[in-house]
């Protein structure tokens, strides 16, 4: 009889365990992996070792920093930070503490429950000799979002929800009580309701069905889900906007300065309906001007802290998609009682400029107005009098126009970027249906109007927060700040444009700004324009909204505010109330409060960037639906080992060609040189060659266009 061989005791465990795990450097391990890692396979064996943690964690020998994993006790680095998901299931923790390491790797297995945009808190791993930072989320502290939108798959006892955004790793399962009326396939918004701990998916129910993917209305109202848009006010909201009097009041006219006499228009887009600004002109007898830049006083309409500014805050900015706006403010508020529109008295915030003809200021005043508008023009009227010195107040215009190119053109020799991309707009039918593609370009009367709504931004910025008796001011503002560009980024696109025959320089404020625009300029016209000023762009800071004043890097000013748009931005109506308490002779002071609402200001402003560059994409590939097998010529702008995107010349529609689409050879990518290269023949396909491609499909649901190779020019 064979004597069965004795289990090891336990005993014998403790110090092969805590060699293994001293070797992880502070990385936890479940038992199966210490037992990997020990060699054993045994069934036995592997719970005495289990059970050997678990007896060490007890004894406070161990910890466990995440559930059923064990690691030598240490300095535990735990951080609080933002998930960015990859579209292959990994994630980046975006930090708040900016004492650590920033990008931690999260791998999909160490994700948890976390979603994309969670803040979480994660425990870093000890970081290895040349090994990026990598870690573990062990707590999900608050969802971005509990809504997402996609499409839904029914089977007979339940359903699976795909999210439409790739960032979306995981399916959400519904049961089919809480479908509430959504069919097979449909396009619906779901909430997420819980997720149990050991299930694979959390558990949603349908909030909405949007409709069938593909259609118009179902598409642009998902648009507006994914980003948290809401297209209609509450009711109390409407009612609140509608309860507020049409009629000036004498008494209020009395408050202020009355400017109704004064010569005043506004320039604007031929289809707008919500006038934010006008100017006024007064040619004074010392041979100086008077120049008015007036803004709709929204804050008179909007009391702080009522429900209808608690939904404008809540909204933080209008968002214009391509065939609506979202706005931020009733229609009745927006269009109506706030909107400048000709004809008619209204109340302004203004600041009235004294100025000569060389563009040189000097004297300021800001305060409260009424007005009323002589003239309304659209900027192409405008454009026609400044071309041709014809029309309705041309002289006015043109008064105005050459001050406003010396004004641009001192700013200019002041360092700021001329950044001027071309907008491509859509010609739309009652159906939603692109009938064709324009360009937006800027031209005179475009400048004209930028650069006083520059000087009044600039003017009230520095009104509040400039130095007082040369001390610093503690006064709060909310400023618009764009922080210096990133030497790496800025060094990255130096490289890239050498290829192109264009330099930039990476040193000294004034050198870089000079020849930026130095290439700006040369880069007009030219098939590679619009891929340069676009990267050119993203080589900058952000723009965001502050009360920690660092300045406007771009644009070149100390002190900078957005002040002239409150009926379609938040921070300007926070900047019009600042500035009213700040004339009545009330300073207040900075405080994290304040940076709060600057912060969510900030990330409505990005949300809506976001929204609006997914409608475009949406309405480029619906306009190429019906173009498939047609020939374009265009411009690679984007390489990565999937394939290359392209940029069509005539309508600046953007789509990819995709390496498995190249039949002519096997294209390996060449990371360094932004380029494919053909294995056999040795052709290359590089960031900015000039390339006709053929539509080869269109995919509305997923916003894609796919095109593929007709020939190289």
């Amino acid at each position: 009889m064979t004597k069965k061989k004795k289990t090891t005791s336990v005993k014998n465990w403790r110090e092969p365990i805590l060699a293994v795990l001293s070797k992880e450097e502070g990385r936890p391990l479940n038992y199966k992996q210490v037992c990997a890692r020990m060699g054993i396979k045994d069934r036995e064996l592997r719970r005495n070792i289990a059970a050997e943690l678990e007896k060490l964690l007890k004894d406070n020998v161990l910890e466990s920093p995440a559930n059923g994993r064990y690691r030598l006790p240490g300095k535990d680095k735990y951080v609080i930070g933002l998930v960015d998901m990859t579209s292959n299931g990994a994630a980046y923790i975006n930090l708040e503490d900016d004492e650590h390491e920033r990008d931690i790797y999260i791998s999909p297995k160490h994700l948890g429950q976390a979603l994309h945009g969670d803040r979480v808190k994660t425990m870093l791993y000890a970081k290895r000799k040349n090994a990026k930072p990598a870690g573990e989320i062990v707590e999900v502290i608050e969802r971005s979002k509990t809504e997402f939108v996609g499409v839904i798959d029914i089977s007979k006892n339940f359903a699976f929800f795909r999210a439409d955004s790739r960032k979306m790793h995981t399916d959400i399962y519904i049961d089919t009580e809480h479908l509430n009326g959504a069919e097979d396939g449909d396009k619906v918004v779901v909430q997420l309701t819980d997720w149990p701990e050991r299930a694979k998916s959390p558990f949603g129910v349908v909030k909405k069905v949007l409709g069938r993917p593909g259609d118009h209305q179902a598409e642009i109202h998902a648009i507006l889900a994914e980003y948290d848009l809401p297209y209609e006010f509450p009711a109390d909201i409407d009612e609140e906007a509608n309860a507020i009097p049409e009629v000036i009041s004498d008494s209020e006219i009395k408050k202020r300065r009355d400017m109704r006499d004064v010569l005043t228009f506004t320039i604007d887009p031929a289809d707008a309906k919500d006038f934010d600004d006008a100017l006024s002109l007064t040619i004074l007898d010392n041979g100086r001007y008077e120049v008015g830049v007036h803004i709709a006083d929204v804050a008179h309409y909007v009391k702080k802290g009522t429900a209808l500014d608690n939904e404008a805050y809540d909204r933080g900015t209008s968002v214009y998609l391509v065939d609506r706006v979202v706005p931020m403010l009733p229609e009745r508020l927006s269009n109506f009682l706030c909107s400048l529109r000709p004809n008619e008295d209204k109340l302004a915030f203004s600041v009235v400029f004294e100025i000569d003809e060389n563009a040189k200021i000097h004297k300021t005043w800001h305060g409260r107005t009424v007005i009323h508008s002589d003239h309304r023009f659209a900027y192409e009227d405008a454009q026609s009098c400044i071309e041709t010195g014809k029309g309705q107040l041309a002289e006015e215009v043109n008064i105005l126009n050459n001050l406003a190119v010396r004004l641009r053109k001192e700013r200019m020799k002041d360092g700021a970027i001329a950044f001027d991309r071309l907008e491509m707009k859509f010609h739309i039918d009652d159906k939603g249906n692109p009938t064709g593609v324009y360009v937006k370009e800027s031209k005179a009367a475009n400048h004209l109007i930028e650069e006083f709504m520059l000087l009044a931004n600039r003017s009230v910025a520095r009104h509040v927060g400039a130095k007082k008796d040369g001390k610093p001011s503690n006064n709060l503002m909310v400023y618009r700040i764009h922080d210096d560009p990133d030497p790496e980024k800025l060094e990255e696109l130096s490289n890239f444009v050498k290829r192109f025959g264009y330099k930039v320089a990476t040193t000294g404020t004034k050198k870089i700004s000079q020849s930026l625009n130095a290439m700006l300029n040369d880069v007009k016209g030219k098939p590679e324009a619009n891929m340069i000023e676009t990267l050119s762009i993203r080589s900058m800071a952000k723009a965001i909204y502050s009360t920690k004043n660092v300045g406007h890097y771009g644009l070149s000013f100390p002190y900078y505010a957005h002040f002239t748009s409150p009926i379609r931005r938040y921070p300007d109506l926070m900047v019009h109330r600042i500035l009213a308490e700040y004339l009545n002779g009330k300073t207040m002071k900075p405080t994290g409060e304040w940076e709060e609402k600057c912060k969510h200001c900030s990330n409505r402003e990005l949300l809506a960037t976001k929204a609006e560059r997914d409608s475009i994409k949406y309405m480029q590939v619906k306009f190429l639906e019906d173009k498939k097998d047609q020939t374009f010529f265009g411009t690679i702008t984007g390489v990565t080992e999937w394939g290359v995107f392209v940029e069509l010349e005539d309508n600046k529609c953007e789509g990819m060609i995709r390496i498995r689409d190249f039949k002519d050879d096997y294209y390996l990518y060449d990371e360094g040189n932004y380029a494919i290269v053909g294995e056999r023949k040795g052709k290359v396909y590089q960031l900015g060659d000039r390339v006709c491609v053929m539509v080869k499909s269109t995919d509305l649901e997923k916003k894609q266009i796919d095109f593929s190779m007709v020939e190289n020019e």
